[in-house]
């Protein structure tokens, strides 16, 4: 039978098998294995590409959002806003730094945070404002640093699927406060193993969080701040460095499969992704919405083509935040019901992209 993979990263990287060869034997040899000059560079190349000034890797996406608002030093119990559909990561970020998440429904079209539910949110104990560029899709950032800028709060963006996304001519990262990038594995800009970074044009908050991610300390066995253990590894700075030779090539290409999907899936139960003029996804993931989802995707399965569910449980159902239970946040709960990730990968050729689009055309809800 006919398979389409949801995500072929073994097909990624034989692309490339011999650069990640190549530069992993450069570590080896190298002996220099923590926060050496792979890192350096990997770190000023990062930079680059988002348009930042200052680039620092960590251990993982998760150790970035939390760095990120350690270096802020707002006081136990401080709140901040993030909506509810995002993976749990944004909202353990904030419970780790004894802050408290606020969770607030999202736009019921873009799927992305509501400013209106953001200025709802904000109390005289908010401190600030983490928007999740979704899937790979922007947020309205100018509209949230506006309403940040009123209230005096910090915006601290949750970019762990967004590299390569552009809003309004700027590329995601190159923002005076912090984001936040994950390079899981399957992420656009992926590791072979867990890693992360922050991207800023702040300076100071650049060299705070570089004492941080290293036991809070500029100089060895001098410990300014109460510190981590979280700094990207030199391996995968090695490969990052590598992968990120072909990110825009690889990002192109899966604008092109979103090109065919929104093109050609004219189911009228299947709802495609609200895209605005002016934001260019990177298509982490391509997403459609539909009642019939378990129908869907069953039937997909069916005919070979991988799915999954990007979240089946919104953050403020979990049992994590027992204490959220009694929140109503409808749009974020029918969102959990009606997601479905179709496939999405750099190396997902057009062919099987329209046999994506002929399958769901021709499904019988």
């Amino acid at each position: 039978m006919r398979t389409v993979k949801f995500l072929d990263l073994l097909g990624l990287h034989e692309l490339d098998k011999s650069l990640y060869l190549a530069a992993f034997e450069q570590v080896l040899l190298s002996g220099k294995y923590i926060l050496g000059p792979q890192v350096e560079s990997f770190e000023r190349e990062f930079a680059n590409y988002c348009g930042a000034k200052y680039c620092i890797g960590v251990g993982s996406g998760l150790d970035a959002l939390v760095l990120a608002i350690r270096a802020y030093e707002f006081e136990r119990g401080s709140e901040i806003i993030v909506p509810a559909n995002t993976f749990i990561a944004s909202f353990f970020a904030i419970s780790e730094s004894q802050c408290v998440p606020v969770p607030v429904d999202p736009d019921p079209k873009t799927m992305s945070i509501s400013l209106e539910s953001i200025e709802r949110a904000i109390t005289k104990s908010t401190r600030a404002i983490m928007p999740v560029h979704l899937y790979g899709t922007p947020c309205d950032l100018n509209a949230i640093r506006s309403i940040a800028d009123r209230h005096d709060l910090k915006v601290i963006e949750d970019a762990a699927q967004a590299h390569g996304t552009i809003y309004k001519g700027q590329m995601i990262g190159g923002s005076q406060d912090a984001v936040a990038f994950s390079f899981y594995p399957g992420k656009n800009l992926g590791a072979l193993g867990d890693g992360g970074a922050i991207t800023t044009n702040d300076e100071d908050l650049a060299k705070k969080l570089r004492a941080l991610r290293n036991y809070g300390s500029h100089q060895k066995y001098v410990h300014d701040f109460m510190g981590s253990n979280s700094r990207l590894d030199e391996v995968q700075a090695a490969l990052l460095r590598v992968k990120l030779k072909s990110l825009k090539k690889h990002t192109q290409s899966k604008r092109v499969t979103a090109d065919i999907y929104m093109q050609g899936i004219s189911h009228p139960a299947v709802e495609l992704p609200t895209i605005k003029d002016g934001y260019e996804s990177s298509w982490h993931l391509f997403v459609v919405r539909t009642p019939y989802r378990e129908e869907l995707r069953e039937y997909l399965a069916e005919k070979g083509i991988e799915t999954l569910i990007h979240y089946p449980i919104p953050c403020h159902k979990q049992g994590a935040y027992p204490e959220c239970f009694g929140l109503s946040l409808p749009n974020a709960e029918r969102l959990a019901n009606e997601v479905l990730s179709l496939p999405m990968s750099a190396t997902l050729s057009e062919k099987d992209a329209l046999y994506v689009v002929d399958c769901i055309n021709q499904w019988q809800a």
